[in-house]
């Protein structure tokens, strides 16, 4: 049963993934990727972390992509005359995806079989969690908080750079 689920997770993750390289319609990817962000949160449920899949559909499925499809959405990066063009970066990227592909799948049709480790009690769990990031990576936890302030700051600068 869990082996099925996560087939066909997998299934719609990489799916979604190419809708996300493959299509031209910016929204549509918009709306793949957050589609993908949810089937990586699934794979969360499966390996027993409740909290970490809800963390991951609260804050990037939720938050970062409604923000992100409104922001395509209101800047419409595609306008006319654009759509139909394929870049070559676009096929280099479809191109070096199709490889990577390859190379993530070998393994299963070399006919390996996974066998998953144990998980500790309270594994992906909000206390496991916060001991984790104020224990053993507290400094990247403190780097990562102080360069989201530089760029938030950043960001503020250029935007007020512009209104004046």
């Amino acid at each position: 049963m869990t082996e099925g689920l996560f087939y066909l997770t997998a299934f719609v993750a990489v799916m979604t993934a190419a809708v996300v390289i493959l299509h031209r319609n910016p929204v549509v990817e918009s709306l793949a990727l957050a589609l993908h962000l949810c089937s990586i949160a699934f794979f969360f449920v499966l390996l027993s972390a409740p909290f970490a899949a809800m963390i991951q559909i609260i804050l990037y499925a939720g938050a970062i992509m409604v923000l992100f499809l409104f922001v395509v959405m209101l800047l419409d990066p595609g306008g006319e005359g654009k759509a139909g063009k394929v870049g070559r970066a676009q096929l280099y990227a479809t191109i070096l995806g199709a490889f990577a592909l390859l190379a993530a799948l070998f393994p299963v049709l070399a006919g390996y079989e996974p066998t998953l480790p144990e998980t500790p009690a309270g594994y992906g769990g909000v206390e496991s969690i916060g001991t984790l990031l104020f224990t053993e990576y507290l400094f990247p936890f403190e780097a990562a908080s102080i360069l989201l302030l530089a760029a938030m700051i950043g960001a503020l600068y250029l935007a007020k750079r512009e209104i004046d």
